[in-house]
């Protein structure tokens, strides 16, 4: 037949691959935003200065990290010393 010619159709995407492509971008941005903030509070607020152009945005990583959970810098055997040996080793 002249004209018609199925190589030249145009396939639309389905739903679900449109659905896949969006949340792997989305999830791509909030990684990359992470990192950029994580950058951000290393360069500024965990050394004590102050950002520039935006000192809100420090003040609150600050608040935010303090209410973090951290852990201790002390070996599980020094917890569990008592004092006089601590202090035996310093």
């Amino acid at each position: 037949m002249i004209g018609t010619d199925d190589s030249s159709t145009t396939r639309r995407p389905a739903l679900g691959e449109v659905f896949t492509v969006l949340s792997i971008l989305l999830t791509m941005f909030v990684i990359v935003l992470m990192a950029g903030l994580i950058v951000l509070y290393v360069a500024y607020p965990h050394r004590g200065e102050h950002m520039p152009h935006t000192p809100w945005v420090g003040e609150a990583m600050r608040k935010g990290v303090s209410m973090l959970p951290t852990l201790d810098n002390q070996s599980d055997e020094q917890k569990y010393q008592s004092q006089e040996r601590v202090e035996q080793h310093q």
